[in-house]
């Protein structure tokens, strides 16, 4: 593995030479990607789960046997999701995507970044806020303006369920599964940027990329058990973009610039 910081010489042409050169890039990304727009951590502390324990507010059963009290979450959620837009890291992945560098884009995120950057291939592990869902008939709706001020629990138009937001909640199965492991089929370069992979299935991705013969690029500020050395002695990842998501995406891309002339 090698360690690269943005104060290298060339930021290291020899990682983006082998990007340049992969037949199928993927990008799996977390919540380091969405803070650099001013979104919170939720496990930070001070982050919506220490106001909001998961386990008292954030399950499927939970939701079921209490909404008003799930909402109360879905809330404060909601708005600190309001007037955010997508940072450098979204653009340049949304440009290698559009250049042909990059198959598809795998988050964690619910907060629809990537889809305003411009990202079209975008896989939601855990859903998306920007939406309500009806458990009851299956109903998917935009909500209205007004939902996150009042008190009132939204109904589906069709059957008049209370919705909850198109989020996976504990206890819950996450979504596009099937879809990810297309995209993961022959994927030999996977990006894991802003995340420490430690959640499953997502942490399960960059294993299974690697056991195929796939390099793994991370982008992280400290390093995770990607970047520690295993029992074989060596780690899950074979760079290590050690930096802000946005900085050293932007790095990388004026690398890759420079050496494509795109």
């Amino acid at each position: 593995m090698k360690i690269i910081t943005s104060s290298e010489k060339n930021f290291c042409d020899e990682a983006v030479d082998c990007f340049i050169k992969a037949k199928k890039a993927v990008a799996l990304t977390g919540a380091g990607v969405s803070v650099e727009s001013g979104i919170d951590d939720f496990r930070s502390p001070g982050g919506l789960w220490s106001r909001y324990p998961p386990e008292e507010y954030g399950s499927i059963a939970v939701f079921r046997r209490n909404p008003e009290k799930s909402w109360k979450l879905f809330r404060a959620l909601g708005r600190g999701l309001l007037g955010k837009k997508p940072n450098h890291a979204h653009l340049v992945l949304s440009d290698l995507e559009r250049k042909g560098f990059l198959r598809g884009v795998i988050t964690q995120n619910i907060d629809n970044l990537h889809q305003e950057s411009g990202s079209e291939n975008v896989l939601e592990i855990h859903g998306n806020h920007r939406y309500l869902q009806c458990l009851n008939c299956g109903d998917t709706s935009k909500p209205a303006a007004s939902l996150l001020e009042d008190n009132s629990l939204p109904r589906c138009r069709w059957c008049g369920h209370i919705l909850k937001p198109d989020v996976v909640l504990f206890g819950e199965d996450v979504r596009c599964y099937e879809e990810i492991n297309d995209l993961l089929h022959h994927c030999d370069l996977l990006m894991v940027i802003g995340t420490s992979a430690q959640v499953y299935p997502a942490a399960a991705l960059p294993e299974q990329v690697k056991l195929s013969g796939g390099m793994i690029y991370e982008f992280n500020i400290v390093k995770t058990a990607l970047t520690n050395v295993q029992g074989n002695g060596s780690a899950h990842s074979d760079y290590f973009f050690q930096g802000g998501a946005a900085s050293m995406l932007r790095h990388f891309r004026k690398r890759l610039e420079a050496l494509t002339g795109q």
